[in-house]
């Protein structure tokens, strides 16, 4: 696996994604293999996608207090805006190796950005991985077993095609075919200056 990102391949990410997953105390061990290029990026966008899938099921949670749930809430929030923020950081990355590039007449523009097409693989990996989980349970009927056991296989089949995908977008980007833009998310309940509940003139109803 080389950190550039002329040799981004989805088989390296699918396997990247799944042997992180795999292990339970990796998003919160701090661990990192890359801390450059689009590789650094790619494994932080993991990370939170892992932190988030936890916070969401304590989230869940009925038997705590409403201050836990508040608590899980704003990690949530923060999660969720540096998982954002990597997936912009990938495409800058994949978009400035892509400088030079002359597109053909015709090209066509992919409406979903190479980032957020790993972002995806990301949350995949972890659906088959907890998925998975429900397959081992010994305190649930057979029903339940077959029930998961396809859609495992469903997601698997999701994740393959969504592979296939992110390979002929950078394939065709590369040879000028196809091209992509970042149009940002600009989230706006975490702006300071955008949210009216946090710059102070929002009432209550």
């Amino acid at each position: 696996m080389k950190n550039t990102v002329q040799f981004l391949k989805s088989s390296d990410i699918v396997t990247f994604h799944t042997k992180c997953t795999s292990v339970r105390t990796w998003a919160r061990s701090g661990e990192h293999e890359f801390d450059q290029g689009v590789w650094n990026f790619i494994e932080l966008n993991h990370r939170f996608n892992n932190l988030l899938w936890d916070e969401e099921d304590l989230a869940r949670r009925t038997n705590v207090s409403d201050g836990d749930i508040a608590a899980n809430k704003r990690a949530i929030d923060r999660y969720n805006q540096s998982r954002n923020n990597a997936i912009e950081n990938i495409d800058e990355c994949i978009l400035s190796s892509l400088t030079g590039i002359s597109r053909s007449d015709g090209a066509r523009l992919n409406s979903e950005t190479a980032g957020s097409m790993i972002d995806r693989m990301s949350i995949l990996s972890l659906k088959i991985f907890h998925m998975g989980l429900q397959l081992q349970r010994t305190d649930v009927d057979a029903t339940h077993i077959d029930s998961c056991s396809l859609k495992q296989a469903r997601l698997s089949e999701q994740r393959d095609d969504l592979a296939v995908c992110f390979d002929q977008l950078l394939a065709d980007c590369r040879n000028g075919q196809s091209y992509y833009k970042i149009y940002r998310q600009f989230k706006m309940y975490n702006d300071p200056t955008l949210n009216p509940y946090l710059y102070g003139t929002a009432t209550e109803a």
